[in-house]
């Protein structure tokens, strides 16, 4: 690789940046270090989370380790489960294209040394069982999916997490392929089986983990599960620098909305500026921006819209997505959905279908190898002259669409809510984030949808029960400002890298209870029994 002065002046920045965040890291560790532990419960905290960054620190990354510092500083111990080569293939590290790329372990390492040097961190390498080994050996990738070992489904973990890493739904049956998932399924029996000694020894009083979903932390939650022990999850929330954390699945982002909350006027307009943005575009999760732009349907659309009585977008999901696990209620997977798609639209002709691709489908770095428009091109839907597609890199207008629309047809995706939220009817064909309210219709059974959809799609006009737009309010209301965990008092955006951030300068009062609310959200949900949510 031909190495330029732009590059070489982009590489010395990003280290003195990422050094110089480490360097206040380890300052914030110092000052925490010298709180005394309690005399009290002397339980310790576990914290682990292996698929969240390699070298420097993501936002999932920081949330854990302030936690950590926040908890340590009341007085708790802490003890940091870190890795040190201790994986085959990790999620983060894999080289999609090339299985015998090594991951960078020795970078990986290096972050985890530069952090935790001054915490309780046990460190655990590569433990190999020959047994479990052999009983893999000649297995295919279809039976290495479903593979249980002593009760644990490894396979189910190494296949949730090989889907992301090759950034698709259906496995390849190639070699490589195979490599991965026996390289997924053995690092996992190994996570599973120190962790399970650490639980062991330490007796936590709780386990803290990212996500949950992906093979390293889904073996200590497994564990953890297993032998008792109380085990939160946590992943971005929906505002800017804001973290979900959970007992139950993080990705599933379950949320109890006692029925007797009601929005306020204060609260309603603190909903309406956040929508009047969203609507526009203006939004961010994880410190990426799906829509750069959002540009008004083409003429040549309006025009072909005029020839049809009916309106139907259809709102697509990227397929190697987390949240897939938990949406796959009604149909086994999205693309079935469309093919059932494909089925309405072809008995409806009078009615117009718009298929939009997911705009994250196509981000930089994370673009999908099985995507919706690889789906269209193959079925041959947009043959069926009252189909439209829209791919993920067009920006055209959604909110513009719903508005126009009869219907709007979703998998999980959450523009759904949005749609309830503009009171048009919305049928949902996965579980999704809220669908846990009466926000849209949501039927049992492919039967029951499929009945329900024509029915609805036969209607001159269908009348939303008013319900659906209220609860739609109340859940994303709750959703941003309730389960939504604040820590931009701790943390800016950083300077290289897109979701990663720094560490701000501040004092360490401001890491307990009585001066973040966070912090005191945190302290009841973790070392006691609160629900990790703000007050409202």
């Amino acid at each position: 690789m031909k190495l330029t002065y732009r590059g070489i002046s982009d590489g010395l920045h990003q280290r003195w940046v990422h050094n110089q965040n480490n360097r206040r890291w380890r300052v914030l560790i110092e000052k925490t270090n010298r709180a005394p532990l309690s005399t009290g419960n002397k339980r310790p905290v576990i914290f682990f989370n292996a698929s969240t960054r390699l070298q420097a620190m993501s936002q999932n990354a920081a949330y854990s380790l302030l936690t950590a510092l926040a908890i340590r500083l009341a007085g708790v111990p802490v003890i940091q489960f870190a890795c040190n080569s201790g994986l085959q293939r990790c999620v983060l590290g894999s080289n999609r294209d090339d299985y015998a790329k090594p991951p960078p372990c020795a970078r990986c390492v290096q972050q985890s040394r530069a952090i935790f040097h001054n915490l309780d961190t046990r460190w655990f390498g590569q433990r190999l069982d020959p047994t479990i080994e052999k009983v893999i050996t000649g297995l295919s990738i279809k039976e290495l999916e479903t593979f249980i070992y002593q009760g644990v489904p490894l396979g189910f973990w190494a296949l949730n997490s090989l889907r992301w890493v090759l950034r698709r739904h259906t496995l390849p049956e190639n070699e490589q392929t195979l490599s991965f998932m026996r390289a997924f399924i053995l690092s996992a029996w190994n996570v599973y089986s120190q962790f399970s000694d650490l639980i062991e020894k330490e007796n936590p009083r709780a386990v803290v983990l990212f996500n949950g979903m992906f093979f390293p932390e889904a073996a200590a939650r497994h564990a953890c599960l297993t032998k008792g022990v109380r085990v939160i999850t946590h992943e971005v929330g929906l505002r800017p620098h804001t973290a979900f954390f959970t007992t139950g699945e993080a990705t599933a982002y379950p949320m109890h909305i006692e029925p007797e909350f009601l929005l306020t006027p204060e609260m309603n307009k603190q909903l309406d500026g956040y929508l009047s943005s969203r609507f526009q575009g203006d939004f961010s999760m994880a410190g990426i921006r799906f829509w750069p732009e959002i540009k008004p349907l083409d003429p040549s659309f309006n025009a072909k819209a005029e020839s049809f009585h009916k309106i139907v977008p259809v709102f697509t999901n990227v397929i190697f997505d987390t949240s897939q696990v938990h949406a796959n209620t009604i149909f086994p997977h999205m693309f079935a959905w469309l093919e059932n798609v494909y089925e309405v639209a072809r008995a409806h002709p009078g009615i117009l279908f718009v298929v939009r691709a997911h705009p994250d489908e196509n981000r930089p770095g994370k673009e999908s190898r099985e995507s919706v428009g690889d789906w269209v091109r193959a079925s041959g839907i947009t043959t069926l002259p009252n189909v439209v597609f829209y791919e993920s890199n067009e920006f055209i207008n959604s909110y513009e669409l719903i508005r126009l629309s009869h219907l709007v047809m979703v998998y999980n995706s959450t523009i759904g809510l949005e749609a309830s939220l503009l009171g048009k009817p919305v049928i949902a064909g996965g579980k999704a984030r809220f669908t846990q309210l009466d926000t849209s219709f949501y039927p049992a059974s492919i039967e029951n949808y499929n009945k329900l959809l024509n029915d609805l799609l036969a209607l001159d006009e269908i009348e939303v029960p008013p319900h659906f737009q209220e609860n739609a309010r109340r859940f994303l209301y709750y959703q941003l400002y309730a389960t939504s965990l604040e820590f931009a008092e701790f943390l800016n955006d950083d300077e290289v890298w897109k979701g990663y951030v720094q560490l701000k300068e501040f004092p360490l009062s401001h890491l307990t209870p009585l001066h973040s609310k966070t912090v005191a959200t945190l302290l009841d949900g973790i070392l006691g029994e609160g629900d990790m949510t703000y007050p409202v």
